[in-house]
């Protein structure tokens, strides 16, 4: 467990070949997918055309990246490094997290804090956009580290 999609799937296609070139083309993976080797990465929903452009780039040794895709890579570059985990996170995010720590599921999470395991979901995914991280482990090892 713990182990990325990309990380399953990028690690073996690189070490057999290295001089290979993966463009990934999913929504919810693209900082796990480009750490793990992946050289390009476009949205699920890229047009024909703009598919078959980026693949030639990377034929090329381009690295084609979805406009959307650049500016999230761009502001994790630019947010300042030493941010701790708390001054990433609102106060209740953190509250969740805390929680999580202590191994409860949402839905326990949800009747501690009075709110739904629907809104713990919420917070639980804000939390992983906010850290980049793909799930509870690596989010936890944030925390933990902090």
């Amino acid at each position: 467990m713990g182990r990325s999609l990309s990380h399953i799937l990028l690690r073996p296609i690189r070490m057999c070949n290295a001089s290979s070139a993966v463009c990934m083309m999913t929504m919810s993976l693209f900082f796990s997918a480009l750490k793990n080797g992946a050289l390009g990465y476009l949205l699920k929903d890229s047009a024909g055309k703009q598919i078959i452009t980026a693949l030639e780039g990377l034929k090329n040794g381009g690295s084609p990246m979805s406009p959307y895709i650049a500016r999230r890579v761009i502001a994790s570059f630019q947010q300042r490094q030493e941010k701790k985990v708390s001054e990433l996170l609102s106060e209740r995010e953190h509250e969740v997290l805390q929680h999580l720590a202590q191994g409860l599921i949402y839905k326990e999470i949800g009747e501690k804090l009075f709110i739904s395991h629907e809104t713990v979901k919420q917070h639980i995914k804000h939390i992983y956009q906010k850290l980049h991280v793909q799930n509870k482990i690596e989010a936890l090892n944030k925390f933990r580290s902090d």
